[in-house]
């Protein structure tokens, strides 16, 4: 038999199967495809898929077990956790992303002016910087703990400002009169700690993407170093590449 023939999809494994229905059917969840947030049977399901409806009795187990569906007797199976976008193509804050699901509010957990650490220096140009940690919540709910060093002439006149209710993006071209054009982005996922999962309220463990972000002027002087801890189970990642 050939190599061809023996990765063919008619000879996947239930599992395999499972596993590709469950990723489609969460990137309809999350673009909240299907209407009152309950999904179709899983006859359907097996015939939209071409699986049997043991795999997709799989795919919506793997589903159920991230949080993201539950089973409703008298109903079906129904969305029970939103997920939000966060886009990744635009330089936007938090609140400007989600302002369409409701208000984000930001818990101070520290905020003032320290001596950076080395690396931070190098990268921000700047020995001392404004050091700004904040949970951040959509309606109440924590979705993400943001670590924020600014540029100490960028970051001391946001010192008294709102913070609680307003982007730091927002604040700093409102202070400086300057405008941001660009960043550098980094993302990974990481296991939450016991700390960071008892302040972002999930269990120790639960998948985060961590966002390692500097921004920049227009002019290309970096400005904002932040690390962003979001949680996966609320945030999912969105951006538009074009190959050129």
């Amino acid at each position: 038999m050939s190599s061809q023939r023996q990765g063919s999809p008619e000879r996947r494994l239930r599992a395999d199967r499972a596993r590709q229905a469950a990723d489609v059917i969460r990137q309809q969840v999350v673009g909240r495809a299907y209407p009152g947030g309950v999904l179709p049977d899983e006859r359907f399901l097996a015939a939209e898929f071409s699986v049997s409806r043991n795999s997709i009795r799989e795919a919506l187990d793997l589903l159920r077990e991230e949080g993201l569906i539950d089973r409703v007797p008298g109903v079906g199976t129904v969305v029970v956790t939103e997920k939000y976008a966060h886009g990744l193509n635009q330089l936007m804050g938090l609140a400007e992303t989600l302002h369409e699901h409701g208000d984000v509010t930001n818990d101070v957990r520290a905020l003032g002016v320290i001596k950076a650490p080395s690396s931070v220096a190098a990268r921000l140009g700047s020995p001392d910087v404004v050091y700004v940690e904040r949970l951040r919540r959509l309606n109440g709910l924590p979705l993400s703990l943001d670590l924020t060093y600014l540029a100490l002439d960028v970051g001391e006149p946001l010192l008294g400002l709102d913070l609680e209710n307003r982007d730091i993006f927002s604040l700093i071209e409102q202070t400086s009169g300057r405008s941001l054009g660009a960043a550098s982005v980094t993302l990974e996922a990481v296991n939450a700690d016991a700390h960071s999962a008892a302040v972002l309220e999930v269990p120790r463990g639960s998948a985060l993407m961590v966002v390692e972000r500097l921004s920049h002027f227009a002019c290309g002087r970096p400005v904002d170093l932040e690390f962003i801890r979001m949680r996966g189970d609320r945030l999912t990642m969105r951006a538009e590449l074009r190959r050129s």
